[in-house]
């Protein structure tokens, strides 16, 4: 249907693995042409999931679409922001989480990913989850760009991405913020530390 449609299209479910290993929870990612690209297998799982449903795997996920890349992460993976540090990284321009919880935290969290690490996330969830957050797109820096229906009725998120947009807020974040962390993570304070003041190393006097 994605290649009837020209659409690409990422979706969910179960890949089994050879008797007697469990599946992994797995998102495939198909291209407009009906061709499977990828598949993200969710490396953070659950007490539950570990315990006796899946295999957890063991790498991201990033695929291209028109000169755009974009990286995955499933559910309770947005509990844990080095996957999506890792993802930064990789020079990603767009994060797409899934996930199948109530559980508004995880929409507030997909935001803030959107303003850490200044690249887009869209948030989807089942529309039986919608009363409770809705899916979102949400821009470099933090702002939301559409949202999807509220409450139990299914519907779409759609926004325009532009990644040379002149949006004041989307520019500074991809075009200041982004280089500038990137610069401060990467030593740029190094050579300005003091060693051997007491005034710094004292920490224990006005």
């Amino acid at each position: 249907m994605a290649g009837e449609l020209g659409l690409w299209v990422a979706f969910g479910a179960p890949h089994p693995l050879t008797w007697p290993h469990r599946p992994h929870n797995s998102l495939y990612v198909v291209s407009d042409t009906g061709e499977l690209v990828g598949r993200y297998d969710m490396r953070y799982l659950s007490h539950t999931e570990v315990s006796y449903l899946y295999t957890p795997g063991t790498a991201p996920l990033v695929f291209e679409v028109d000169g755009v890349r974009f990286g995955v992460a499933l559910c309770i993976e947005a509990n844990f922001p080095e996957l999506f540090a890792e993802y930064e990284r990789l020079d990603v321009d767009w994060v797409l989480l899934s996930v199948m919880v109530y559980d508004a935290a995880r929409a507030v969290l997909a935001q803030a990913y959107a303003t850490l690490y200044t690249y887009w996330v869209g948030y989807a969830v089942p529309a039986q989850f919608g009363a409770t957050a809705p899916a979102t797109i949400t821009a470099p820096g933090g702002r939301r760009l559409a949202t999807g229906p509220v409450g139990n009725r299914p519907g779409l998120a759609v926004a325009d991405i532009d990644p040379d947009t002149q949006d004041p807020d989307i520019d500074i974040a991809l075009r200041r913020a982004r280089p500038w962390r990137r610069t401060a993570r990467g030593g740029l304070y190094d050579s300005h530390v003091v060693v051997g003041d007491a005034r710094s190393d004292i920490r224990t006097e006005f």
